[in-house]
């Protein structure tokens, strides 16, 4: 039976079980939205295209799976970018598929025709410019086993237009690909001598990433840490990965992490590095992080070990698998001394503010929302002074639980992150912390929420400031305020309104927690704008090129 390319492309998506695709249709796409009108894939249209592969990503880092977006190409193509590449820094399985100029004009300057392919060498894991139809039938399955074996991660996927009408005659769509185990053998040695070093240490720590969520282990992180009583601290992108109110988790290390936090990391005579990759967020200052530890690195990507900090043992491997083997040759220790330093250094450096009741205060906003949408709410954030207050304050037991951007740190992922996310679990509440700064940058995805009516829940801390730019200028340039304040007041409740979702302005409001708690529960999409002073800082801070104990802001009573 005759196929076109672009029928043959949507054909593969299904088999790999794409039941969503988000995008916008332009020129050299047109073919595929014509298979994907007879197709069962839905499709949810964005307003722009960034937004689109943000989509992606919330329904990716919420589920594991990987998740596809369609864009055109020229203006369509490179709209995707920024968001491919947050894909990469943060290991997410998302596949963009792109038109392309017909194969005769490549190369020509044609009307809408850029290098896609050769833009998103560095910010892929790989990526394919398509040649015939017949192509597809292996690029496509293979590309969903790039995404998503190993250490995840985005593939693009360019189809030029000539190839999405060619038409071939294809017998059956019978997987074309290898389906080879990417499983990593660890040597029983290593594990051997790794488990003797962490039983001899007398102040260890673990230091867990996002890798632990990626590879299913925050069950057999929990039994590791329980069986030798070994306090668990998290980068941003390892929240959820160990329960936040548990005794062992010690919350966030590094540039916003609390003091206790990174006063305990500085005492330890043994580090744990489980799925982390030692970003600067994190370690601060390279020499001074963890200066007298023993370090055991365990990573599924080789690239990443012994790049910024030398290990004593390197493992790679799958972080759940290594743990697995771990666990029966740890010994069983209360470790009553480190226990006993911890809980002095947790009395002496508490939590840096005063945790109030009655003011609406960031961090009393962020746990108040925290108890009202409970613990299986998905919660994303865009980037920025609210960000970190979510990472500091919110009560996160589960994983896939925190969607942010981590390692690009790109403004505007959290409110299309949400409605991914929403899409992929409509059965769980959504909230999305954002600041006006961040917010502007995808604002214009409201359309597309209004159209689906999903349970999300805006939260817009609003200091009418790029809060986290005017900080710095605060802290490292003299309070030289520069570019980092909107002049023109923005009426967000109103602007909400206007795309026809209910939305409430906490400004003066006398009952702003009532208000929070009715929004929270209630079902269907809700945006709350909460004023905050431009004073209103995120600490503790450690200044960029400062070690992690170096903090500025923490004291008791600020």
């Amino acid at each position: 039976m005759k196929y076109s390319g672009a029928e043959i492309t949507i054909k593969l998506l299904e088999r790999e079980g794409i039941d969503i695709i988000t995008g916008i249709p332009g020129g050299t796409n047109l073919p595929l939205y014509s298979a994907l009108a007879k197709s069962k894939i839905r499709h949810i249209l964005a307003r722009h295209e960034q937004g689109a592969c943000f989509i992606s990503h919330g329904m990716a880092r919420s589920t594991g799976k990987t998740a596809v977006c369609f864009a055109t190409s020229g203006p369509g193509a490179t709209n995707l970018l920024t968001a491919i590449a947050d894909a990469k820094m943060d290991s997410v399985p998302i596949i963009a598929i792109t038109g392309q100029v017909p194969s005769s004009l490549i190369g020509t300057d044609a009307f809408q025709e850029v290098d896609i392919y050769g833009m998103t060498i560095p910010v892929t894991k790989h990526n394919f410019l398509i040649r015939s139809a017949e192509e597809l039938l292996i690029t496509i399955p293979e590309a969903f086993r790039i995404a998503s074996e190993g250490r995840p991660g985005p593939v693009l996927i360019d189809i030029p237009k000539d190839v999405q009408l060619e038409m071939i005659d294809i017998e059956s769509f019978d997987r074309s690909c290898d389906e080879d185990d990417p499983s990593i053998c660890i040597d029983k040695a290593i594990i051997k001598k790794t488990a003797e070093m962490i039983n001899r240490s007398n102040k260890p720590v673990l230091y867990t990433g996002g890798g632990i969520i990626l590879s299913g282990a925050e069950d057999m992180l929990l039994d590791f840490a329980y069986k030798s009583s070994i306090p668990v601290a998290s980068t941003l992108m390892g929240l959820g990965c160990f329960p936040s109110g548990d005794d062992l988790f010690l919350g966030m290390l590094g540039m916003h992490g609390q003091r206790y936090t990174n006063y305990i990391m500085h005492e330890a005579d043994l580090l744990l590095a489980f799925g982390t990759r030692f970003d600067d967020r994190a370690t601060g200052k390279v020499k001074e992080f963890c200066p007298t530890a023993k370090i055991i690195h365990i990573d599924i990507d080789g690239a990443e070990i012994n790049k910024i900090k030398k290990a004593d043992i390197a493992i790679h491997g799958d972080i759940k698998q290594a743990i697995k083997q771990l666990l029966p040759l740890i010994e069983h220790n209360d470790r009553n001394k480190w226990t006993k330093t911890i809980m002095d250094m947790r009395e002496k450096y508490p939590i840096s503010k005063k945790m109030t009741q009655d003011e609406q205060l960031p961090e009393t906003m962020v746990k108040k929302i925290g108890g009202f949408a409970g613990e299986d709410a998905i919660i994303t954030t865009d980037v920025g002074q609210h960000q970190m207050w979510v990472a500091q304050y919110y009560p996160f037991t589960k994983p896939r639980t925190l969607l942010t951007s981590g390692g690009l740190g790109t403004m505007g992922f959290g409110f299309p992150a949400a409605i991914g996310a929403s899409l992929a679990n409509p059965d769980k509440k959504v909230i999305c912390f954002s600041g006006d700064g961040s917010f502007l940058m995808n604002i214009q995805e409201l359309s597309t929420l209004s159209e689906l009516n999903l349970d999300i829940k805006i939260i817009i801390f609003n200091n009418r400031h790029l809060g986290l730019v005017r900080q710095q200028q605060e802290y490292f340039y003299d309070k030289e305020y520069i570019a980092s304040q909107f002049y023109c007041k923005t009426d967000f409740a109103q602007i909400g309104e206007g795309f026809g979702i209910e939305s409430y302005d906490l400004k003066m409001a006398e009952t702003p927690f009532l208000i929070l708690e009715k929004a929270i529960k209630k079902e269907g999409p809700v945006l709350i704008n909460i004023p905050l002073a431009p004073e209103e800082n995120i600490t503790p801070m450690v200044a960029p090129g400062s070690a992690n104990y170096e903090m500025i802001g923490g004291e008791i009573n600020e």
